[in-house]
């Protein structure tokens, strides 16, 4: 599938932001070459594309007369709101009209809609959430961040798969390093879980390094940290929290005399190309894995350049033929998984 122009599919009233966000991120791609279809409600999408240049940008609109809202329940955002944003979208996926999906919307619901519209890939017991972060060298993968919060061994040994896929054909990683995430970096640390997971890792051909800490997540020395979506979660949201502290704590430092306000204005583009490394959006959003189609999931609080990230890591996904890949890995390492069920 390499020569395909992937179509992407943006659930155009998800987000904090909504359409004044999406619709302009859409564009953007759209102007690179992207075809893009824009889901919700339609007036309000024509409405927002007048404020924008969108020239001849391949841009088609499918209406939908229901929006899920961060308050919906998966499961009633399933069953009450079948014309939702998310829904359509992911028909669309579904009957070949596009080729992924992007939402900005209840992760939730765009992790069920996926899961029970565009289907699971056969063997796949679970799909995983990743987050992709900044390290001291390169960007990492973590996986899960939150779908899965309650999991068996196979489930993060097939997390495993799925990152190590996701880190070679998105992040361009020949053999990636493969971490366990736990409380010490000796085998046999960890609760039971761990322990039974660390030996499926061991005994596949996956480039599984061993245990690493929390700590160890942004050193660069792996580039991808399985766990389940419990451990996941916390650790993706400390991360957050902490480097907005550190900013916020640095910016008062840096305020606080005229010394130190030279020495920002000095250095003020070394600041601002770490800014760069650290802010979120540079990496878009969150890949759901295990899914019949692409799937991602952005923050809720997400900026245009992080929709369109997100847009554009959606295409790299088709354009490398990741569900394949995908398929294939897993089909690589069935024995073990089905030695362990």
């Amino acid at each position: 599938m390499p020569n395909i122009i992937p179509r992407i599919a943006v659930d155009a009233m998800g987000g904090d932001y909504g359409l004044t966000v999406i619709v302009p991120a859409a564009v953007n791609c759209a102007k690179k070459g992207l075809p893009i279809t824009l889901v919700g409600d339609e007036y309000m999408i024509r409405s927002e594309l007048e404020k924008l240049d969108t020239g001849s940008c391949a841009i088609d609109i499918v209406h939908a007369s229901q929006v899920v809202t961060m308050e919906d329940k998966p499961a009633d955002a399933m069953r009450k709101k079948k014309d939702s944003s998310i829904q359509v979208a992911c028909r669309l996926v579904k009957e070949g009209h596009a080729d992924g999906i992007v939402s900005a919307g209840n992760s939730g619901a765009t992790v069920a809609c996926g899961m029970f519209t565009i289907g699971r890939i056969k063997g796949v017991l679970r799909p995983g959430m990743a987050g992709i972060l900044p390290t001291e060298k390169n960007p990492m993968v973590l996986l899960d961040v939150g779908a899965n919060v309650d999991c068996k061994p196979e489930h993060l040994f097939q997390f495993g798969l799925m990152a190590d896929v996701l880190a070679r054909d998105v992040l361009g990683y020949k053999s990636p390093r493969i971490g366990l995430l736990t409380i010490g970096e000796e085998e046999g640390k960890g609760n039971t879980l761990v322990k039974t997971t660390y030996a499926m890792l061991k005994n596949s051909s996956l480039n599984f390094v061993g245990n690493i800490e929390g700590r160890d997540i942004f050193t660069g020395d792996v580039d991808i940290a399985v766990c389940d979506g419990f451990v996941g979660n916390v650790a993706l949201k400390l991360s957050e929290g902490l480097a907005k502290s550190l900013g916020n704590l640095l910016k008062g430092e840096l305020k606080r005399d005229i010394v130190s306000k030279l020495g920002a204005m000095l250095a003020m583009k070394a600041f601002k190309r770490f800014g760069r490394l650290v802010d979120k959006s540079e990496y878009g959003g969150a890949p759901v894995l295990g899914l019949n189609g692409i799937v991602l999931v952005c923050h809720g609080k997400a900026d245009t350049l992080a929709v369109e990230r997100a847009i554009e890591m959606a295409a790299r996904f088709v354009k490398n033929d990741a569900v394949a890949h995908l398929k294939e890995g897993l089909a690589a390492h069935s024995e073990i998984i089905d030695r362990k069920i």
